[in-house]
């Protein structure tokens, strides 16, 4: 289908983009366009205005600050692939980024797009839930911040205000023993949507105690989020056949697909298991 035709304004500055944001609630901001553009040409989205963010220098860093990591809205999933500091201090995010679609789309897709497009397959999503990741949202009227859970409202649509920009992400650095894993279930191995995406990051004492359990999942339900549960089940308990066992089953329980895709709940619990265990191994290793 031919692309519709609309306005596409360039601002130079951040705060020029707010200005134009203020002035008309219906534009829509835009980076990569990965999404905007495609489902606009499919009919699903027809914009009058849009803003295109990808100048602003504003939104283009990714900084480690004290003990925080921040990363620009109009970061590519490209760019976090390549910087050291993500691969260093957030390698769970470097992993999602290694899954992500495929080479052309990571030099154009942006860490802010993924999450404000908020798709129920959003691979940023989950990664960043276990770094327990806020997002920074500016309007003329200021900046507020919000916890990336509490962000993502449901299937496409996120707490942004008509009139805000999403203009960073932010987490705290993950202490050095904490343990990762990121694994991405599709009907390929790239260039294609995830069927299920599993995040987690686990720490541990010097005696292999479970003191922080973090486990995201997506595309198995309508919006990204934390298995709570799941976590719990694994806090102060060392990594056991039968702790993995029922933290995988309580995964499960939590994932949501829509109806018709009810296998994913199986495909959760078995890459829970899977993880977990593999995360046993290493803790095992390390304390002997």
């Amino acid at each position: 289908m031919t692309l519709p035709a609309f306005d596409v304004l360039k601002p130079q500055t951040l705060d020029e983009a707010l200005e134009m944001v203020a002035k008309d609630p219906q534009a829509m901001p835009i980076a990569g366009g990965t999404n905007l553009i495609v489902d606009a040409r499919a009919g699903k989205l027809k914009p009058e205005t849009v803003i295109d963010l990808s100048a602003l220098d504003e939104l283009q860093d990714i900084a480690v600050e004290g003990h925080e990591m921040a990363i620009g809205a109009c970061v590519t999933i490209a760019e976090l692939l390549d910087d050291p500091d993500i691969r260093q201090y957030a390698p769970v995010l470097s992993a999602a980024a290694q899954t992500f679609a495929n080479t052309l789309i990571r030099h154009r897709a942006t860490v802010g797009g993924n999450l404000v497009n908020n798709a129920p397959c959003a691979d940023t999503a989950p990664a960043l839930l276990v770094l327990d990741a806020n997002v920074e949202l500016a309007s003329l009227v200021g900046t507020r911040s919000l916890p990336l859970e509490e962000f993502l409202l449901s299937p496409f649509a996120t707490k942004r205000q008509s009139n805000e920009i999403l203009t960073a992400v932010r987490f705290p650095i993950p202490p050095t023993s904490a343990m990762v894993r990121f694994q991405k279930m599709g009907l390929r191995k790239i260039s294609c949507m995830a069927k299920v995406d599993v995040a987690m990051l686990l720490d541990f004492d010097h005696s292999g105690i479970c003191t922080d359990a973090r486990i995201a999942l997506a595309a198995a339900c309508p919006v990204a989020f934390r298995a709570r549960d799941a976590e719990e089940a694994l806090v102060g308990q060392r990594l056991t056949a039968e702790s993995i066992q029922a933290a995988a089953n309580l995964a499960e329980q939590a994932a949501v697909p829509r109806p018709g895709s009810e296998y994913k709940q199986q495909v959760v619990a078995g890459l829970t298991r899977r993880l977990l265990s593999e995360i046993a191994e290493e803790v095992g290793e390390t304390h002997v």
